[in-house]
């Protein structure tokens, strides 16, 4: 008999549900709990058909590609065959000195803390959005003693406890986790964006310093020099070949150069001061000796152009925000259906303090209601525009991102192929320059040419040595901004997973 009524109780649900389901959303509810189905049953069929989820389905916005780097025609690629950047990409320099001071980013820097705790905080709310799936519970306490004109002082002592639980019928909660979710991804993508740009300007400062240092060698050597042109100049005179007019410019040009050297010294202070702010520390606990600067920079890998939208940390993150809009859509849409909760209510209630646990003392009631908006002045529908509105402008952010990534590695590209060439031309020029410093003197000693025709010369031969040194600090510069235009050894499959951040214990 019992048997007998529990399959008629489960004939009845099933048909129930599917009856409900056949209907549309809004009636479902209307005939939610009539008839024999029961709270009980009710209750039921909400969570089962907690499964709608109101919004765009989420598809990852297409960006304008190109199969190929319009300057990777003759790229020499890295060898060992290595297609990808490594994680530590700065070892590709091979300077002891740029790796000690760049391990030290990640430990200390203030940028990228920054960065990690809004990420923790974006983590946290994902906990905020998900505890919409769980029912509240609130407990109290109030003694409450009235009097009114016809009856004496009475005293009541209620003990109460509320349970309440919203079901996610439209998906509206659950739309608010893949919201944080996504932009949880987002921040952790943009802690990577903030390490790959603070190592990037470090390895610009030090490269820039270590271009300081061979600019104070090249003074160096010169000043040497023209103090020799000078005790050559001042014999001359002392024997009458010359007049003193040629001793003072020999003067003038070796002072010159000192002043010059001297004043390197306040660049490169600067340089070593910003690169101990990088690594977290006060500049009086960083010193960099000097040393010197490669003639060549290394080979990097490019890779493919598609590659850059799983490489670049800067794409990934403009693309979970897309991910983010697209979710705050589905939330916007979830406003124009009904809100249903389950709630229940109980506790204790006594007009005397010692009998307030007695068992007699007790109430409750139970159920479900129903509330819907019918009127609101068009604000429901003002917000789902404005969150499409907010999704189009993260879409197209996010495919100029992806041109301005193809255009930072281009620049970088062309900017190694033809300092490379212009390299290769200044040596020449440097070389020339110094035939005709060379020239220059055996023509004054042997007194065909006066001594401005000398200081000419030198002055093109310094002139030219500085600027062989500049070109082989843009070299090593756009060498490190290649590096971070292809994203630094990042991938995507590094970011957190959904259900990492969901699960995650605080």
């Amino acid at each position: 008999m019992h048997a007998q009524q529990g399959n008629q109780s489960s004939h009845h649900l099933r048909g129930a549900i599917f009856s409900l389901k056949r209907l549309p959303p809004v009636e479902r509810f209307v005939r939610l709990g009539e008839g024999r189905i029961g709270v009980v049953t009710s209750i039921a069929l909400l969570i089962i058909l907690t499964s709608c989820s109101v919004g765009p389905k989420y598809r990852t916005p297409t960006a304008p590609v190109s199969p190929a780097f319009k300057e990777t025609a003759g790229w020499k690629q890295a060898q060992p065959q290595d297609d990808v950047l490594r994680e530590k990409w700065w070892e590709l320099f091979s300077d002891p000195q740029l790796n000690t001071v760049e391990e030290q980013v990640n430990v200390s820097n203030q940028t990228i803390a920054v960065a990690e705790a809004e990420f923790r905080a974006a983590r946290a709310a994902i906990g905020v959005a998900r505890s919409g799936l769980f029912p509240a519970l609130n407990v109290g306490a109030s003694a409450v003693t009235s009097r009114t004109s016809t009856s004496p002082n009475r005293a009541s002592y209620v003990l109460p406890m509320q349970l309440s639980y919203e079901a996610d019928v439209w998906g509206r909660i659950r739309r608010s986790i893949e919201a944080q979710v996504a932009s949880a991804q987002a921040s952790a993508a943009d802690i990577e964006t903030a390490r790959l740009s603070i190592h990037s300007e470090l390895a610009l400062d030090y490269f820039e310093l270590r271009g300081l240092d061979e600019q104070q060698r090249l003074f160096e050597a010169t000043v040497a020099a023209f103090d020799q042109a000078l005790q050559l100049t001042t014999n001359r005179y002392n024997q009458g070949v010359v007049s003193g007019v040629d001793v003072a410019q020999a003067q003038t040009q070796l002072d010159t150069a000192r002043a010059e050297s001297m004043d390197l010294g306040v660049a490169r202070a600067q340089f070593e001061h910003a690169i101990a702010t990088l690594t977290g520390k006060p500049p009086v606990e960083l010193t960099i000796s000097s040393g010197s600067l490669a003639n060549e920079p290394p080979a990097i890998p490019i890779g493919l152009p598609s590659d850059l939208l799983e490489r670049r940390p800067d794409i990934a993150s403009d693309e979970r925000r897309v991910a983010v809009a697209n979710a705050q859509i589905g939330e916007a849409r979830a406003a124009f259906f009904p809100t249903i909760t389950l709630s229940a209510s109980g506790g204790l209630q006594s007009s005397r303090i010692g009998s307030l646990l007695s068992w007699p003392g007790r109430f409750w009631s139970i159920g479900p209601s129903l509330a819907q908006t019918v009127f609101d002045a068009g604000r429901r529908r003002a917000i789902t525009e404005e969150a499409q509105a907010i999704y189009d402008s993260t879409v197209a952010a996010y495919r100029q991102n992806v041109l301005t990534a193809f255009q930072d590695v281009e620049d970088n590209l062309a900017a190694l192929r033809i300092l490379s060439e212009e390299s290769a031309q200044q040596d020449i020029a440097v070389q020339s320059a110094q035939r005709s410093l060379d020239l220059a003197n055996n023509r004054y000693r042997g007194g065909v040419a006066s001594y401005l025709e000398v200081i000419t010369a030198q002055s093109a031969l310094l002139v030219n040595q500085r600027t062989a040194i500049g070109i082989r600090v843009r070299r090593m510069a756009a060498s490190v901004l290649l590096v971070k235009a292809l994203g630094g050894g990042w991938n995507t499959s590094e970011l957190p997973s959904s259900g990492t951040l969901v699960q995650h214990k605080r």
